[in-house]
């Protein structure tokens, strides 16, 4: 049952800088439990920065940022990631298995390998992804969306609260995308939290429950109908959107 009365992540006056030249400005915003957030905006708007400052892989210049009222250190095994797939190694020498496997280590502490209870949670989300006829394979010889999945599922295996995704339908094909949606729908029905940055302004009214429109500030942030138009999309992205209609920025 998805609890929307309780704020997974809570963001206040974020500020975040490379250089002294600010990429994230006074960000506030507010991600119910159990709903789906999309965040859109141009390059360089600072969305996956967002994400990486949620879990202090950047370091903020100023405000404060709570998962369930608490600082990241504190809910760090709440919460799993999924990562742009263009800022993965994929040529390093490990199989889709052990890529899964990898998402049980923050449950194992120091020292201890994986167990069978650890390979059967492995099996289940790889099977889940329709990944299994490949778990053997070497990463390198994955199609972009078998690497989006694999990703996916070693997520998945972290049976995490809250869930940062960066790009998940970047590079997939149509088939891959429709699975994704429908695991990500799935996971949002068991309670969990999903904030994810995404581009096709085309799918923001299927995919999400509430959007977040950032361009180095917040430009609107609230459930896609109230928030998710013309207006903002033209504030967001400068000026540049020519035609809602097709979803997409020229």
């Amino acid at each position: 049952m998805n609890d929307t009365t309780t704020i997974a992540v809570r963001i206040t006056d974020l500020t975040v800088a490379y250089e002294e030249t600010p990429v994230l400005w006074d960000i506030d915003m507010e991600v119910p439990g159990g709903s789906i957030m999309g965040i859109v905006g141009p390059n360089g708007a600072g969305k996956s920065t967002l994400i990486k400052a949620i879990m202090g892989i950047v370091p903020a210049a100023g405000g404060e940022i709570r998962i369930f009222d608490r600082t990241f250190r504190e809910q760090r095994r709440r919460v799993g990631y999924v990562p742009q797939r263009t800022s993965v190694d994929w040529d390093f020498p490990t199989t889709v298995l052990d890529v899964v496997l990898m998402g049980t280590y923050g449950s194992l502490g120091w020292f201890r390998r994986p167990g069978k209870q650890q390979l059967d949670a492995a099996w289940q989300a790889i099977e889940r992804v329709s990944m299994t006829e490949y778990a053997g394979r070497q990463i390198s010889e994955l199609s972009g969306g078998q690497q989006q999945r694999t990703f996916l599922a070693r997520a998945l295996v972290q049976n995490a609260d809250i869930y940062l995704m960066d790009e998940p339908f970047q590079g997939v094909d149509a088939r891959t995308e429709r699975a994704i949606v429908q695991i990500l729908r799935q996971m949002r029905q068991q309670g969990r939290t999903l904030l994810i940055v995404h581009h096709d302004l085309q799918t923001v009214e299927e995919y999400f429950d509430l959007v977040a429109m950032l361009n180095v500030r917040i430009v609107a942030c609230g459930p896609v109908e109230a928030v998710f138009g013309e207006e903002n999309l033209r504030r967001t992205y400068g000026g540049r959107v020519e035609t809602f209609s097709s979803g997409r920025i020229k």
